[in-house]
């Protein structure tokens, strides 16, 4: 039985309904009815995509490719709405659908006492179509409008809490750093039709091996490799929708927006936008080995860089935040060695991961009546044993564990990238293997820092007695300093002062925890065989043979369980060994150590604070340097055309031509009958003047 059109526009189309319907019709449908009709539409996207992957792998359907809707045309050339739907897309679908739709029932607890309630179920619904339009795409123009419009829902979402200036600013700064990165994306879809005269996806690639020998003239001693042109521009808009260095500025920003969205878009879905769209176009990458090596250089950097920033974080959030940079990085680096599959895959695994750690985050703010600072938190175990057992759990997943999910991906990558040749290669290797220590350092410091310890708050009842005081003599930096770049989150009182003792969170919370736990733990040993080793991408992604590093790789996997064992041996396992050892004596038995450690790194970790003065630099060279511009501008148009040549260079014309005027004007009679008298004179010469010429005499 084959995929129907009917069943994939009703993926793409029932969140859209439950959008439209909570967005225009929420106050009538009040809270209940405005989560139901989203969380109906995106279950309905759900239970259809797990269908089309059914059908795909099991059912032997074939891949549908078909265009539906003509969106216009001019001449010979007409865009199109139209479906790809492979197993690349079906995964994807997935992925997004499943995770999408665990948000929604976590935010009818963490968003229910938001007077935003129904707005926010809208924007997320939104969201998840807009997303279901790009991965499903088969054309070039159908993909910037999925890519642009997830990009508009992250704005809003960010931004969602509009009367905080730091969320204002948060979503401002995203949006035009996105632009930046889209702006490349632009060119690069250009440059295809261009070059290939088609944005389908299906003749651009066959069309692909044309590209070799092209050349694209930038000045008349200047020529540059189609391919690479090409792919460069697309890979820059990669860049900025998967916040790899330097685009990558925007994304820690973003934990202003609500926890829900920090799952959805910015860990599992929108983020990894970028590394879809570079597997979707492996025919174009495989071309130019120059664009690989970029890919690769740029995911290592940001794997390594962005993951030692989340090492010095005191928010609970941007410590995940800046996991997820480092993850996205790890996923570039499989794509810059030709292994489209294993980033995938990485991709998949790291969505369960990552949405659950985001998640837990959120259920510890909602218990910690929204403290973020993990410095005032400790000892949260007692009171929270799932959301600690589920946040243990991804954690594991995280820095890589043999046996979970997110080992069978990222150890993959870190073999491949080891096995490669191509330019480059050796850097990304140093920077995936020295990440692994450093992952495991920010994410048990994080654990250690939430969960256990002794209690760094204090509960004050409602009459102002005090029971249960934080420890005094606990050696913390508690205070936040006046030239702290932190964005702080406390609970609007004292940090680390409660008026109600921490508790679990209600079970709308910790169900999506539990459900996400599951595939954390498990999907990786279940699908790395077919993933990465059984050829399950065939006609999805294309791989030159020169290039495959995985069927290198291949020759050494036995089995999912013989992958584990051996890991236990390898060196990114043990580098996860030490930060444990590490972290868990510094933060459990010696905590006074963490405060001397960073007095004798001072400038390190003043280095890493101020995030590498990247941000200052955008903000005085291109925020400060655009307003200064402006002005200049403003300057030269409004004082020196507007106010000097035209307002006040016409009101002196006039001026000058009314002091001449009033000269004239002396009121004596004789002077008008002399002026009369002249003119007459003149009238009358001017007339026998052209009189005459006109008769040749």
């Amino acid at each position: 039985m084959g995929l129907s059109t009917s069943i994939l526009l009703t993926i793409a189309l029932a969140p859209l309904v439950g959008c439209v319907l909570a967005g225009f019709l929420g106050k009538f449908l009040g809270r209940a009815g405005s989560h139901t009709v989203t969380i109906l539409g995106v279950a309905v996207s759900c239970a259809l995509s797990f269908y089309v992957l059914y059908q795909l792998t099991v059912g032997g359907a074939p891949e549908y490719n078909q265009n539906i809707y003509t969106w216009f045309q001019i001449g010979p050339f007409n865009a199109s709405v139209g479906f790809m739907v492979d197993r690349l897309t079906a995964l994807m679908l997935v992925v997004v659908s499943f995770v999408s739709l665990l948000v929604h029932v976590y935010t009818i607890g963490y968003m229910a006492d938001d007077d935003g309630y129904t707005r926010f179920f809208s924007y997320i619904s939104l969201f998840t179509f807009s997303m279901f339009m790009l991965v499903m795409s088969n054309n070039f123009m159908q993909l910037f409008f999925g890519w642009e419009a997830v990009g508009l829902v992250s704005y809003l979402l960010i931004g969602f809490w509009y009367k905080r200036p730091t969320a204002i600013f948060a979503n401002l700064k995203a949006f035009l750093v996105n632009r930046v990165g889209d702006f490349g994306f632009l060119l690069g879809i250009a440059a295809v039709l261009y070059f290939l005269g088609t944005l389908d996806y299906a003749t651009a690639f066959a069309a692909a091996p044309g590209l070799a020998g092209k050349t694209l003239q930038i000045t008349a001693h200047t020529q540059w490799d189609a391919a690479t042109v090409i792919c460069i521009c697309l890979f820059v808009g990669a860049m900025g929708k998967s916040a790899q260095v330097p685009l990558h500025v925007w994304l820690p920003d973003s934990m202003e927006g609500p926890t829900p969205i920090s799952a959805l878009i910015h860990a599992a879905t929108m983020v990894t936008a970028g590394i879809f769209m570079v597997a979707r176009m492996s025919p174009l990458f495989e071309m130019s080995s120059t664009a690989l090596s970029f890919v690769l250089v740029i995911g290592a950097t940001t794997a390594l860089f962005t993951g030692l920033i989340g090492i010095v974080q005191n928010d609970i959030k941007r410590v995940i935040a800046y996991s997820t940079l480092s993850q996205l990085g790890y996923m570039t680096v499989a794509l810059g060695v030709s292994m489209y599959s294993g980033a995938v895959f990485h991709l998949m695994t790291h969505a369960f991961f990552k949405a659950l750690l985001f998640l837990g985050a959120g259920s510890v703010i909602i218990a910690m009546h929204h403290e973020q600072d993990m410095r005032y938190m400790g000892g949260l175990r007692k009171y929270m044993p799932i959301t600690w057992i589920t946040m243990w759990i991804g954690s594991l997943a995280l820095v890589a564990v043999p046996f979970t999910s997110g080992f069978y991906s990222k150890d993959a990558i870190i073999e491949a990238v080891g096995l490669s040749h191509r330019w480059g290669a050796h850097y990304a290797y140093f920077c995936v293997m020295a990440g692994a220590l450093v992952t495991g350092l920010y994410t048990f410091r994080q654990m250690y820092l939430t969960f256990h310890g002794k209690e760094r708050f204090t509960v004050v009842a409602a009459h102002g007695d005090e029971h249960e005081p934080a420890p005094s003599d606990l050696v913390y930096d508690v205070h936040v300093s006046a030239d702290s770049h932190e964005d702080e989150h406390h609970s609007g009182g004292q940090p680390g002062v409660l008026h109600h003792p921490p508790k679990e969170s209600p079970w709308v919370v910790t169900l999506p925890l539990v459900l996400l736990a599951i595939p954390s733990l498990l999907v990786g040993f279940f699908t790395v065989g077919p993933t990465l080793f059984g050829n399950w991408f065939r006609g999805a992604i294309h791989v030159d043979e020169a290039n495959n590093v995985l069927a290198e790789l291949g020759h050494e996997f036995h089995g999912a369980a013989a992958m584990a064992l051996h890991g236990f041996t390898q060196l990114p396992f043990l580098l996860v060994l030490v930060a444990f050892v590490t972290t868990t004596y510094i933060y459990l038995f010696n905590p006074a150590l963490a405060d001397r450690i960073k007095s004798a790194l001072k400038p390190l970790w003043t280095v890493l604070d101020r995030k590498y003065w990247v941000d200052d630099v955008y903000f005085a060279v291109f925020a400060r340097g655009g307003v200064l511009l402006g002005r200049g501008f403003w300057k030269a148009s409004e004082t020196a055309l507007i106010d000097g040549a035209m307002v006040n260079g016409s009101v002196s014309l006039v001026h000058r031509i009314a002091a001449t005027m009033r000269r004239l004007q002396s009121g004596y009679l004789y002077h008008y009958a002399f002026a009369m008298i002249l003119g007459l004179i003149l009238l009358l010469g001017g007339y026998w003047l052209v009189g005459s010429g006109l008769t040749g005499q």
